[in-house]
């Protein structure tokens, strides 16, 4: 069909941030495509500089409020790392199950309050919560429960403070582990009512074969540890990430753009459990065949899916990882001291991916230098990559339409431009 088109999405809704999305389509062919990140740059890295190294993690846990547990554990990695520290299990697993806390209530909260709203082609959740009010207090439950675990463990959510260089600065009760993990057997009927949910819907149909790259262990799913592995058969170091990933700097976003050494990439959830799908959970594996979710899977739509069935996974992990807390025994520990200054890199599966932090730490124990790549930066180029590929597929459609469903393709992202929420107003050119 040979139309003209212009539009102007200016800003998305339902994600954190403020991004924008131009398209100049002249005769059928698009001429200009661009999702422009138009925050202002906040200079986290040049705030670390001259901090001590045990400030370090307190200061980048406020890059997001909401994956606060995932910079906090990228920032003790790679301090740990540059001071030479190994953590005790104890506080490894700890440190687990916080994490796992935090992906819950992150999936919860993009599946139920930002997508949620596409599939009922509603502007946002308000109007559901009177007609669907069964389903909003499923997603509310789901996510107290996940914030309740981060708050246990970390002492709170929003930027723990319990998790410290050298281990864990505070110890759960034994009482508060056997409630909560009552409350995530409990929770099943909430997460299975949600799959019962989804199914109903049916997801945009788009596939494009795309490079995955997520973290790989042996013996469980990463999300903490690991290597990088790209579905393209081969493996990275941590230490070697600046051989797997190049930045540049782009015209229209203040946010950069990488590279994989293959080329466009993709990380986040649908990227982990692609590539590490025989690791699932049994409860998670199920849940991804009734959604359709498999390894081959090459439509960004299906990171929703893959949200679902990663929650399913954590849940069931954090179960476990309770059992090994309680039959261990919890044992106060004193964290451990440096043992050396160098570079030091972590590396962490946030919610919406990898998440790479890296930094120089002197003799007197002051951050000199430090490096961030943030898991929707990766994203930005292969939005825009599947956006050129999926727009001429729906050019048929009526203006609202077309928008909508670009609105909804990088939703699928779950980008966290920075960590709110704005209205967006719709121009047509």
């Amino acid at each position: 069909m040979h139309k003209n088109i212009k539009i102007d999405i200016h800003h998305i809704t339902r994600v954190e941030g403020h991004g924008n999305v131009v398209i100049d389509i002249k005769k059928g062919v698009i001429k200009e495509l661009k999702l422009e990140i138009v925050e202002s740059p906040r200079f986290y890295e040049a705030m670390l500089r001259g901090r001590k190294y045990d400030e370090a993690q307190h200061i980048m846990s406020r890059i997001c409020g909401i994956c606060a547990v995932s910079h906090t554990s990228a920032s003790l990695k790679a301090i740990e790392d540059a001071l030479g520290i190994t953590i005790s299990k104890q506080a490894l697993l700890l440190r687990k199950l916080a994490f796992h806390g935090e992906t819950i209530q992150s999936h919860i909260l993009h599946l139920y309050f930002l997508v949620l709203p596409d599939y009922f082609k509603v502007g946002s959740v308000v109007p559901l919560a009177a007609t669907h009010p069964d389903a909003v207090k499923q997603g509310l439950r789901l996510k107290k429960l996940a914030n309740e675990i981060c708050e246990i463990v970390a002492g709170r959510h929003i930027h723990p403070i319990s998790l410290f260089p050298g281990g864990v600065a505070h110890l759960p009760k034994v009482s508060e582990l056997k409630e909560l993990r009552k409350k995530l057997e409990d929770s099943f009927k909430d997460l299975e009512a949600t799959l019962e949910l989804f199914k109903t819907f049916k997801p945009i149909e788009y596939s494009r074969q795309r490079e995955y790259l997520s973290l790989k262990q042996d013996g469980e799913f990463a999300f903490y540890d690991g290597n990088m592995v790209s579905n393209l058969k081969y493996t990275t170091k941590p230490k070697d990430y600046r051989k797997l990933l190049k930045e540049s700097i782009v015209p229209h976003s203040v946010a950069k753009h990488a590279v994989s050494k293959k080329g466009t990439f993709m990380v986040g959830a649908i990227a982990r459990t692609c590539n590490n799908f025989k690791q699932l959970s049994p409860k998670a594996k199920t849940t991804a065949k009734e959604l359709g979710l498999t390894p081959s899977c090459y439509n960004p739509f299906m990171n929703n899916a893959a949200q679902l069935v990663e929650s399913f996974h954590c849940t069931e992990d954090a179960i476990k990882i309770i059992d090994r807390l309680l039959s261990n025994g919890l044992k106060k520990e004193e964290l451990k001291k440096p043992k050396k200054f160098g570079t030091g890199v972590g590396i962490v599966e946030a919610p919406r991916g990898a998440l790479y932090h890296e930094y120089t730490i002197d003799k007197n124990g002051i951050v000199t230098d430090a490096n961030c790549i943030i898991p929707t930066a990766q994203n930005l180029r292969i939005i825009e990559e599947d956006m050129r590929g999926f727009v001429p597929t729906i050019m048929d459609k009526p203006k609202d339409e077309i928008v909508r469903n670009i609105e909804t393709l990088v939703r699928a992202y779950d980008p966290c431009i920075s960590c709110s929420t704005h209205i967006m107003d719709v121009r047509f050119v």
